[in-house]
């Protein structure tokens, strides 16, 4: 058991560790900051914390420096998380906004947080899989081709081309248009797949080679809407931070890449709060053993939780970026709930 004055001494050392990437001494603590007690009471604060297994000696010098162990009693126990300046607020807000749709929005989300942080931006895709179809429209494109468009309650918008195997009609056109949304709309994309096998039989003769192509259009659209893909941002954060690894730092962007490793994790994480989670180190598998991963939960509408989040070194920024991260997850679930909104 550390006392309090050892833990503020813990607090100094990742801090003072983490800007300046240099093991942290008594002598510079007693001196840098307002502790009141000579620097051999530091050293004796530090022994405690030793004995802890909450920092240790990189090598034979005085200074010591955050184990995994520290990081974790730094995060649960000392980080404040800061509240962003009007000027971040209104920066995330006018970033995001300017968005064009639901890709462009999750792609701007994590370039916005991998510049906040300096770390590499993570974000899961939406769970479009519930999602369901808002409104299916065909346009003509000629004599002989239809785009379709596929819209979801999500926000996210599909378009493909379609080779008409007949000169199209315009009245043939509205009419389509109307029964593929009375057969279509409301309709989970869990679901479509056995909704689009049957569309063709659910028309006339004459216009089932036209809807099968429209039916097959729309399958393709729906291969987008996996859920199991991440969005990135920032991968040239993590190889600046190379001299935090104690090997390569390849097998880590390797892992990040894959995203299987990734996906994995989010999947595990239980979010019952808007907080944000951190996993540090040994506490990660493989070689995500020696990275920092901080994450919060944001929703796509109905409550449809997914992950954003940001990975790289242990010594990282754990205030400023918990609440970069908490603040964009927050702000993304309120754009993503507003866009609900209005089209409801």
């Amino acid at each position: 058991m550390v006392s309090d004055r050892a833990l503020e001494v813990l607090k100094v050392i990742v801090q003072d560790y983490v800007g300046s990437k240099e093991p942290v001494g008594s002598k510079t603590i007693a001196e840098r900051h307002g502790f009141g007690v000579s620097a051999a009471t530091i050293r004796n604060d530090m022994a405690l914390l030793e004995e802890e297994e909450l920092i240790s000696a990189p090598h034979t010098s005085a200074g010591r420096v955050p184990t995994d162990k520290g990081y974790r009693v730094f995060v649960d126990q000392l980080a404040k998380i800061k509240p962003l300046s009007n000027s971040q607020r209104t920066g995330i807000e006018t970033f995001l906004s300017d968005s064009a749709d639901l890709d462009d929005t999750l792609a701007r989300t994590v370039r916005l947080l991998s510049q906040l942080t300096n770390q590499v931006a993570i974000l899961q895709y939406p769970v479009l899989s519930v999602a369901t179809v808002r409104h299916v429209e065909l346009l003509p494109m000629g004599s002989h081709k239809l785009m379709t468009v596929l819209i979801t309650d999500g926000g996210s918008v599909d378009q493909n081309i379609v080779e008409c195997p007949s000169e199209l009609d315009v009245a043939v056109v509205a009419e389509l248009r109307a029964h593929i949304n009375g057969q279509l709309v409301g309709v989970s994309l869990a679901d479509m797949p056995s909704k689009l096998a049957g569309l063709a039989a659910t028309v006339s003769m004459p216009r089932r080679a036209l809807v099968g192509a429209l039916a097959d259009a729309l399958s393709h659209a729906l291969e987008g809407h996996r859920t199991d893909r991440l969005v990135m941002a920032g991968a040239a954060n993590l190889v600046r931070t190379e001299r935090d690894f104690s090997s390569s730092v390849y097998p880590l962007l390797e892992a990040i890449e894959a995203q299987v490793t990734l996906l994995k994790l989010f999947t595990e994480m239980q979010w019952d709060s808007s907080e944000v989670q951190a996993r540090i180190g040994k506490e990660n598998q493989g070689p995500l053993s020696e990275a920092a991963i901080l994450a919060s939960a944001y929703h796509s509408g109905n409550e449809r939780t997914s992950t954003v989040g940001v990975i790289g070194p242990t010594r990282m920024d754990y205030s400023g970026n918990m609440t970069a991260v908490r603040a964009v997850a927050r702000y993304l679930s309120k754009l993503l709930g507003d866009e609900q909104k209005d089209r409801a």
